[in-house]
């Protein structure tokens, strides 16, 4: 199964990357063979039009063109491409583009200039069709990126199936895996049904008894079949290995590759009367699509209209009623075969067909009606028409109906050796597309009508495992010794955490894991809520998405009892709900959160008192960070509870951990608290992780500091000036201090100064004044290239 990861993503929206992506697959089963990455290194490469196509004055097959690629003026460009012609728009690869191996230079081919190449598909890097140049739509921009145009970069996946996944023969049926794996879920698919406005029907008749149990057909009247395949259909099955032919044929491949459920398309008009469904007779021919004669034996279906046959059911149509540029009217069929009756028939002729392949594995039963909707709907928009209603025969005694499967808790710890939580159990199967209802001892579960895999008890439990990861179920051997676990020292334990704040002169609180949803709604924090079946009451309704709420509340209830100043923390749970089918268990992350408002010291003689600010909470926050090691940064928040010009996220190893700041005084005001209060709410687990402590030997040769300051724009942060610095610096520096910034008289407006120290060592030998200006030329050079930051005088 070949694939576009695109594709795949607008069923499955995840944030993991394509790496990790093709990793997943592997993991749950479905083993990545290949990975082809799409629109790589075609910068230069635009739309063109081809204005005038002139014979190569010294070649035959060459044509000397004039090219309209935006710009201007034409360029010049020599082509062998045998579709090369005036109008055509095709991909040009621009002057300096690399293609492949290929440098574009200006060029003289047989004594005529060339200032660029008209490229091919197969020159791309897109496709395997290198018979002419890549056409595309007369409505394309001319002089826009073709990596744009093209909705690129993209990959095209391909996946080694083994037979009893036939639900993974289409991108829908890979989407359920991947929301499975990734803790995603699968967008919504609604096929709404197409308003009938035509009446003409053809009959349907069933012959063939339990090995064609569904067969559904729709007539559409006055289809243009000129009509051109649009472009983001062709690229998506172009990506999946499907070149596109024509608008209907590539409707029905859409439809198969996107949902599983194989059609075909008629033209109607040379049908002859009803259609009927049934074993072929022993010396019955059918010339095929593909122009070869096929005999027939009894062992066929044939779909046949007036009893002449006219397709090889679930294999391929029929020669004489193929759609054609001259089809007006269009007879759609999707329908469900039994695999016993397709497997091996293909062989017997030598065929082998993408329906065949499907349904020799199974196809879901129910789909066809959810097919031929969603054909129809393609049809009308791409090529207009006038749909009739779906005319449907089916043996429902016939069809494949999925069992209902007890699954037992203690038969999962039987088989795998490791407890899996009710709730991951849950959420598996269901994200499988499985319908589950808890019992005394596990649950009863449904596979979907797809999963024809799906029979018993170990076949959930497979499911489970692959899911749940194959790396996670421990190698162990039996023994009898008890093992002490020991504490990891690449974490920062809780208790230390709450010992650090506790140091920092806070108090730790416990509050409610519920909270009153007005609460959050005046922090706009109410979307993506876990409500309670149950509430207390209807203050406490909702699961807290946040610590802050509730720890400013707190706040607020001790500064209404004359509490001047006030310090507290917290450590605890917080709740998002997850997207998916049925009820998923909320997502829970332990989080801590501190809020403080009054003076920045307790009353003491020493000072002069002050109220607390910004700096004095982040060095509360740093100092809890510097007991794991943790290097935070911070950057400019947005967040709507927050102060717009006093509050900032925070960042760890590129990812964001959470939050520092004050809150908004409308957000006070609200919560009827007059003072100003600052907070800070992030993951713990991304707090509390350490690296390993190293010794380290301490060098015998004497530090050197030099001062710098310099002016550079107020938009650019001391993080980012800091951190390019330490990149030009290299093994050198060992510190860099920020000591003064200044703004004002001698300072340009909309600049500041700031003037730092570099502190440079050499753990071998003294530096020279020859090392230290080169790493100071050094890191003005870089600071001045990167920000714009000029040395003061």
């Amino acid at each position: 199964m070949k694939f576009s990861e695109s594709w795949l993503r607008s069923h499955v929206p995840t944030n993991v990357s394509r790496d990790e992506l093709s990793a997943v697959l592997t993991a749950i089963g479905l083993e990545v063979e290949e990975v082809t990455a799409l629109g790589v290194g075609l910068d230069h490469v635009v739309v063109a039009r081809i204005v005038q196509a002139e014979r190569h004055p010294e070649a035959d097959r060459l044509q000397v063109c004039k090219v309209d690629a935006g710009q201007g003026e034409l360029l010049q460009i020599v082509c062998g491409a045998p579709n090369a012609r005036v109008g055509l728009i095709a991909p040009l690869a621009m002057v300096g583009a690399q293609i492949g191996e290929l440098k574009i230079k200006p060029a003289k081919l047989r004594g005529v200039e060339s200032n660029g190449m008209l490229c091919s598909a197969k020159e791309l890097g897109l496709d395997s069709d290198a018979s002419g140049l890549l056409e595309l739509p007369d409505d394309a921009a001319v002089g826009m990126s073709l990596v744009e145009y093209l909705g690129l970069p993209d990959a095209s996946i391909e996946i080694k199936l083994t037979p009893n996944r036939a639900d993974c023969f289409s991108v829908r049926g890979i989407a359920f895996d991947v929301a499975a794996a990734t803790h995603s879920a699968v967008l919504p698919f609604a096929a709404e049904a197409v308003t009938a406005q035509g009446s003409r029907e053809l009959s349907i008749q069933l012959d063939a008894g339990a090995e064609a149990p569904r067969y559904l057909g729709r007539v559409i009247e006055g289809v243009n079949t000129s009509a051109r395949t649009p472009l983001w259909m062709a690229e998506r099955l172009r990506r999946s290995g499907v070149r596109p032919v024509s608008l209907l044929v590539d409707i029905t491949q859409y439809v198969m590759l996107e949902l599983g459920q194989p059609m075909h398309a008629y033209d109607l008009d040379t049908l002859k009367g009803s259609v009927a469904v049934r074993r072929s007779r022993a010396g019955e021919t059918l010339k095929l699509l593909d122009g070869r004669d096929a005999a027939l034996d009894d062992s066929f279906l044939v779909v046949t209209d007036a009893d002449r046959p006219v397709g090889l059911a679930g294999l391929m149509g029929g020669f004489d009623t193929r759609v054609t540029d001259a089809t007006k009217n269009v007879f759609l069929e999707a329908a469900h075969f039994a695999p016993a009756a397709i497997m091996g028939r293909g062989r017997k002729l030598g065929l082998h067909t993408d329906a065949g392949h499907r349904f020799e594995r199974g196809v879901d039963p129910q789909l066809p009606r959810t097919a031929i909707e969603y054909a129809t709907r393609l049809v009308l928009d791409l090529a207009g028409g006038t749909p009739a209603p779906v005319t449907e025969a089916v043996r429902e005694a016939d069809l494949p109906v999925a069992a209902a499967i007890t699954l037992r808790r203690a038969r999962i710890l039987r088989v795998l050796g490791i407890q899996i939580e009710d709730a991951e159990v849950e959420r598996i199967l269901r994200a499988l597309g499985m319908k589950v209802e808890a019992v005394a001892d596990g649950w009863t579960v449904t596979g979907p009508s797809s999963r024809f895999d799906i029979a018993i008890e170990e076949d959930l439990i497979e499911e489970l495992a692959r899911i749940h990861g194959y790396d996670k179920i421990p190698t162990t051997l039996p023994g009898g010794a008890a093992r002490i676990a020991m504490p990891s020292e690449t974490r920062l334990d809780d208790l230390s955490v709450r010992r650090q704040l506790v140091a920092r002169d806070m108090l730790e609180t416990i509050n409610f894991a519920f909270v009153d949803a007005q609460l959050l709604a005046q922090w706009s924090q109410d979307e993506g809520l876990v409500p309670l079946a149950n509430p207390l009451s209807a203050e406490l309704a909702v699961m807290r998405p946040l610590l802050l709420p509730g720890l400013v509340a707190t706040l607020g209830r001790n500064v209404a009892r004359q509490a001047g100043r006030v310090r507290l923390f917290e450590v605890g749970r917080v709740f998002a709900q997850t997207a998916g089918e049925g009820k998923p268990a909320p997502q829970e992350t332990v989080r801590i959160a501190a809020a403080v408002c009054g003076d920045a010291a307790a009353l003491q003689w020493g000072d002069k008192a002050r109220k607390v600010d910004f700096h004095d909470l982040k060095g509360d926050l740093e100092s809890l960070a510097a007991a794991s090691g943790a290097a935070l940064e911070f950057r400019a928040s947005q967040r709507p509870y927050a102060h717009p010009a006093r509050s900032a996220d925070i960042w760890r190893d590129g990812q964001c951990i959470g939050w520092i700041g004050q809150v908004h005084p409308r957000v006070g005001k609200a919560m009827e608290i007059d003072v100003d209060v600052l907070g800070f709410e992030l993951d713990l687990e991304p707090l509390a992780t350490r690296e390993l402590p190293r010794s380290a030997e301490l060098s015998r040769f004497p530090a050197v500091r030099r001062d710098l300051a310099v002016a550079v724009a107020e938009s650019v942060s001391w993080a980012d000036l800091a951190a390019t610095i330490r990149q030009a610096a290299g093994e050198l520096l060992r510190e860099v201090v920020l000591f003064d910034r200044y703004v004002g008289q001698g300072v340009e407006p909309g600049f500041k100064s700031l003037a730092m120290g570099l502190i440079l060592q050499d753990k071998s030998r003294t530096l020279t004044d020859r090392d230290i200006e080169a790493v100071v030329t050094e890191v003005v050079a870089a600071i001045d290239r990167g920000h714009g930051a000029k040395i003061r005088g």
